[in-house]
């Protein structure tokens, strides 16, 4: 055995048993066997693992878009194409949820497509980012008719499922785009323009409004406002690296 992989092991193993002696001096005289992680209860939300009901672990995205199915949940089933449920990493630290699919979106099943979505890219991509190290989603998962704006009866069937997703991807930072998302998951309605800029929390995780991409295509001037707020938002995660 190499000389140095030896002196790891003996240092381990003196840790192991230094461990040991002071559990068995505090009475402790066994070690209960470990849960696997798939028989501990799902943690539905974010707050569930620190609510003092014991251990709990996240759904998986996966098992939150089978629960999904074919979602006959509200009106805005019978005239969808696609669900548009999310893409991204499971694991990012920064979460960017919109408003609801739009009309590519519906073709495609996938958030942020168009113009919208490359200018979406273009953005992410002068934080260092790519749509591979973030997760997309919308407050809706089906478009409504004529992009009108969502009813209070779809944000009900539809928000705990993002609710879900973001306690199973446990994101550092959350970026509302838009006018709905923003006063939506906010229970706010002020203008996005007062709204923006400032830090405030959806599920107990940071959350900063801002623009949404498209209305950037119609108002190219505020570009400058939603940078700053990206740029709170890259500080953010900067801190959150250690």
């Amino acid at each position: 055995m190499p000389d140095k992989l030896y002196r790891d092991v003996c240092e381990t193993v003196g840790q192991v048993r230094g461990l040991l002696e002071n559990l068995q001096l505090l009475g402790v005289r066994h070690l209960p066997p470990a849960v696997p992680t798939e028989d501990l209860p799902v943690c539905v939300t974010s707050q569930d693992s620190g609510d003092g009901a014991g251990p709990c672990r996240p759904e998986s995205l996966e098992e939150i878009r089978a629960d999904l199915g074919d979602c006959q949940r509200c009106m805005l089933c019978e005239k969808r194409e696609h669900i548009v449920f999310g893409c991204g990493s499971a694991a990012a630290r920064l979460v960017l949820v919109g408003e609801a699919p739009g009309r590519e979106e519906d073709k495609q099943g996938m958030p942020f497509v168009g113009e919208a979505g490359r200018l979406l890219d273009r953005m992410l991509f002068a934080m260092g980012l790519g749509r591979e190290d973030v997760y997309i989603c919308n407050v809706l998962k089906c478009r409504p008719p004529g992009n009108r704006d969502p009813q209070s009866e779809e944000i009900a069937a539809c928000e705990p499922f993002l609710i879900r997703q973001l306690a199973a991807i446990r994101p550092r930072v959350i970026v509302g785009m838009g006018r709905f998302a923003v006063q939506t998951l906010l229970r706010e309605k002020q203008a996005v323009s007062r709204l923006r800029g400032q830090w405030r929390e959806y599920e107990g995780i940071p959350l900063m409004p801002t623009y949404h991409p498209a209305y950037l295509l119609r108002n190219p001037a505020s570009k400058r406002e939603v940078w700053e707020d990206l740029k709170q938002v890259m500080g953010r995660l900067r801190g959150s690296d250690a």
